[in-house]
């Protein structure tokens, strides 16, 4: 293996957006130095299980409000 060509990987402070402080280490910034997150699993929609859906009907939909039916299937 080549020597000195990983970065340096040392203790640092994350900061969750609750607050709550996380050591853990990381090649991130110089050793001790604070993380703060703006986003993280306790707040980000796909985690929390809280997004918004949009019902803007999709790219079937706005094919068919604009070519309508071309013979693509039974009439009614």
């Amino acid at each position: 293996m080549k020597s000195d060509i990983h970065p340096a990987y040392h203790d640092i402070k994350v900061v969750l957006t609750d607050g709550s402080e996380l050591p853990m280490r990381s090649t991130w910034g110089k050793p001790g130095e604070t993380l703060r997150l703006d986003i993280d699993v306790k707040t980000h929609p796909a985690w929390t299980g809280q997004n918004k859906v949009i019902a803007s009907g999709g790219q079937m939909a706005k094919f068919s409000k604009r070519f309508g039916k071309l013979g693509g299937g039974q009439e009614d």
